[in-house]
């Protein structure tokens, strides 16, 4: 494969990239930045992030700036640091590395590194779908480098992307003391219950128009892939490692969200009490589950999570066969809030937001018994369309990114 074919693709791609709408991390990077690094679960819109950016900002069909991702063949007999020393020799600015877990060496750290020193004024944006190997390569990049992480769709980005109405995010400030006010002005132009129940169900990774009836089945494969390929690459696992991840992610999905009995987990994986403390860390930082503590979630390894849910709805739809609606409300709850917020276990409501606001997720039905009594408590209710008092709609913490 010859050099100038990855400059060919780059073309190509970028030319066919929609900008008409973009994930909320787009407007949120200091692109000017020399290094940046997009972090995330596979499926969410990194790569079409990065070629909206060269589509928008830079030249077309210039050679500025060059797209490429580090699974090319190319990079089975040529190594990174090489293609920067071109494309910076013939006038490159710009280079924008995506999937940088799948390149072919081992060192692609310490070549992004290299580019960094080697050539100033130059700028590095890459993105990888394994979380796991690039928090390990912190230490080598933290000076040089921003690191973020994105998230899948929120509600009000479906809403957005499948041109049903168009807002901006709220803070959970604003959520909490002007709801109605919000719901008010939000449901004047959308009945967002009629669409809330599609987005739990296959609103969450921006590629189901692609697959539509085919969306489960991707989903269920992009789990394996992410526990027999990417897991693997950044961790050094057993297949009887491999196999136990599946069996607890099958487990989860039974009966999300799932209370943690480490002896029991540990008898029926046939494992010990701290393999299984390490298998919970590692999918949650595959973005295959969230976890909840008592107290700041500081993911400390043998300190057991309370629950454990699903990182989010879609994938209890894909993985589980019975899934009780309670659960659908909480896994919902406890994604869209730990985007920004931190989430710990709440002895009383079933959340406690940033050490200050305690939040009970149910029905229409649902009464304050549970949490009745504590300063700055919270219901989030589904099935409704506006709140009252401290009664606020579910949907409406769809809103927060």
């Amino acid at each position: 494969m010859d050099i100038q074919e990855l400059y060919s693709n780059s073309y190509r791609l970028v030319s066919q990239v929609s900008t008409k709408t973009k994930r909320y991390l787009y407007h949120q990077l200091p692109w000017d930045a020399r290094m940046l690094c997009i972090r995330g679960a596979r499926g969410i819109g990194k790569t079409t992030l990065l070629l909206q950016r060269m589509a928008e900002e830079l030249p077309a069909n210039s050679n500025q700036a060059l797209y490429v991702s580090l699974d090319e063949l190319w990079f089975n007999e040529n190594r990174l640091i090489d293609l920067a020393d071109y494309h910076y020799a013939h006038g490159g600015t710009h280079l924008f590395l995506d999937e940088v877990h799948r390149y072919p060496q081992k060192s692609w750290a310490q070549e992004i590194k290299n580019i960094y020193d080697r050539y100033p004024g130059f700028h590095v944006v890459f993105t990888g779908s394994s979380i796991l190997k690039i928090d390990q390569s912190q230490a080598d990049l933290s000076r040089r480098c921003l690191f973020f992480t994105m998230q899948g769709l929120s509600f009000r980005e479906y809403l957005e992307f499948n041109g049903i109405a168009q807002f901006g995010s709220v803070e959970l400030e604003q959520i909490l003391t002007s709801h109605v006010a919000l719901a008010m002005e939000i449901t004047r132009q959308v009945h967002v219950l009629q669409y809330f129940g599609d987005y739990l169900r296959h609103g969450y990774y921006p590629f189901y128009h692609e697959l539509a009836d085919g969306y489960k089945m991707a989903l269920r494969q992009m789990v394996a892939n992410v526990i027999e390929q990417d897991i693997p690459q950044a961790e050094s696992v057993e297949m009887n490692t491999i196999n136990r991840m599946k069996r607890l992610i099958a487990l989860i999905a039974r009966v999300s969200p799932f209370t943690v009995n480490v002896s029991r987990i540990a008898n029926t994986l046939e494992c010990d009490r701290q393999a299984v403390y390490k298998l919970l860390g590692t999918m949650h930082r595959a973005s295959l589950i969230n976890m909840l503590y008592k107290g700041k979630n500081n993911m400390q390894q043998l300190v057991k999570p309370e629950k454990v849910y699903l990182e989010n709805t879609n994938l209890m739809f894909a993985l589980a066969s019975e899934i009780n609606t309670g659960n659908i409300r909480e896994t919902f709850f406890a994604n869209q809030l730990s985007n920004a917020h931190e989430l710990a276990f709440s002895g009383n409501g079933d959340f406690l937001v940033d050490n200050a606001h305690t939040i009970e997720v149910g029905g229409h039905r649902k009464s304050f018994e549970q949490i009745k009594g504590l300063d700055d408590s919270y219901l989030a209710v589904d099935d409704i369309e506006i709140g009252n008092g401290n009664r606020i709609p579910l949907w409406l913490f769809g809103f927060l990114y």
